[in-house]
């Protein structure tokens, strides 16, 4: 973790589409401000054995079991969706949210290609994989709530997006969310999209960077911004380099639907927002109550 004046960050990233604009400025446009950016991943597994009771209950599931380096002291940003957010934030104050993040994120819950389930209503009572804490899981569960009643919702930990996928096409779990580059590889092999959605996450910081150094850092993210909406197809290799060779060898970057990628600049995260999303979140028991805006949020653009 760097220092308060240091012109190197540390960025916790997982999935590349998640944050490319971190992957661009780093490789493109922060050495316009004299900074270095060094992105870490977690790298990690998280799926649990389907007889352990942490598949399906979110309470028993840490929001920190798969991005960790920020409150281990490893990274100065990192970010994730709007709720995952609001939870780390609750449960760490020193990291709050800072900005509204770039990526708006696409996920698509996908049934197999064999599957007789057709419309996302057809999803009651039905296991949908996705990782708790994580955008897939809150993300699932505003979407099915529209279609069947919240006791049919069936949501299980299926682990990362990797995992998910593949618990999906080996039949362990009826339908999975998924985001890019396994939305392309889904849709390739043949596997039937349900429903999906857009959401936009925050960027999360140390307090104790300075503002001098987060300006820079974001003059430089709205110019990757700018770079990765003039030509989508030249950045995907940043997605298909972080997946396995077996899965990336059969797609390639013109198998992707370029409107599922949307990026935007960075901009503050309003109080309106975030009590719209946290009062959500609470009706879910997926957050601690007599949270305020003023703790979590300290918009820095």
């Amino acid at each position: 973790m760097t220092t308060k004046d240091s012109r190197k960050i540390v960025v916790e990233s997982a999935e590349a589409v998640l944050g490319l604009h971190w992957f661009v400025a780093r490789d493109f446009t922060v050495k316009d401000e004299g900074i270095e950016i060094e992105i870490v991943t977690p790298g990690i597994r998280t799926r649990f054995d389907w007889s352990d009771p942490r598949s399906r209950d979110h309470h028993l599931v840490t929001p920190t079991n798969y991005q960790k380096a920020f409150e281990e002291g490893r990274a100065d940003i990192y970010r994730a969706c709007e709720w995952g957010q609001i939870r780390r934030s609750y449960d760490n104050p020193e990291g709050p949210i800072v900005a509204r993040r770039p990526a708006m994120v696409y996920q698509g819950v996908y049934v197999r290609p064999d599957s007789p389930i057709d419309a996302p209503i057809s999803l009651a009572n039905r296991s949908v994989g996705v990782q708790f804490h994580q955008g897939s899981h809150y993300a699932t569960l505003s979407m099915l709530e529209g279609f069947v009643s919240r006791e049919q919702i069936n949501v299980v930990h299926a682990g990362t997006v990797l995992e998910r996928y593949e618990s999906l096409m080996a039949g362990e779990i009826d339908a999975a969310t998924l985001m890019e580059p396994w939305v392309t590889l889904a849709e390739k092999q043949g596997c039937k999209l349900l429903v999906g959605t857009y959401y936009q996450g925050t960027e999360n910081a140390s307090r104790s960077m300075s503002q001098d150094l987060f300006e820079a850092l974001m003059r430089a993210v709205k110019k990757a911004v700018g770079l990765i909406n003039e030509d989508k197809r030249r950045y995907l290799h940043y997605l298909l380099d972080e997946i396995p060779e077996e899965y990336s060898s059969r797609i390639s970057p013109a198998d992707f639907h370029l409107p599922y990628l949307r990026y935007v600049d960075p901009v503050p995260y309003s109080e309106e927002e975030f009590e719209r999303a946290y009062n959500w979140m609470l009706t879910w028991d997926l957050v601690g109550e007599n949270a305020e805006f003023g703790t979590l949020v300290s918009n820095r653009i």
